[in-house]
């Protein structure tokens, strides 16, 4: 179960990204750092934000945003500028894309196997309120 988390995570979040996140997206983590959405008929696990306030919460966010962008990085078709924030266990991950010094708010579905881009939500409060 995912646990709420406080602002300072997502501010060091933003400095290692070098780029702020879209407020809903904070604004949903704050609540709920993780957990399961659905788009596209498919199931999709929220990557948390690290959050080192504590054992328990350090280990249920080692997966977090930035360790998993780096491993899709390692996929030659994955944009240069997106950062991973859900995956459906197939390799396809939730993303956004930056736009300088910030995240835009679209929500798009990255094929691992293409490397094709969808939108899927103009926000992820989209995703959220199902």
């Amino acid at each position: 179960m995912p646990f709420d988390l406080s602002e300072e995570f997502i501010t060091a979040a933003e400095q290692a990204l070098g780029a702020s996140l879209p407020d809903d997206y904070k604004a949903a983590m704050r609540l709920s750092n993780g957990g399961e959405i659905e788009s596209n008929a498919d199931s999709w696990t929220l990557y948390p934000i690290a959050d080192k306030s504590d054992r328990k919460r350090l280990a249920r966010t080692s997966n977090h945003i930035l360790v998993e962008t780096e491993a899709c990085r390692e996929w030659s078709n994955f944009p240069e500028h997106a950062l991973a924030i859900a995956g459906n266990g197939t390799g396809d991950q939730l993303v956004y894309l930056s736009n300088g010094p910030s995240f835009g708010s679209k929500v798009y579905a990255w094929s691992h196997e293409t490397g094709g881009l969808d939108v899927v939500a103009d926000g992820i409060s989209e995703l959220l309120s199902d």
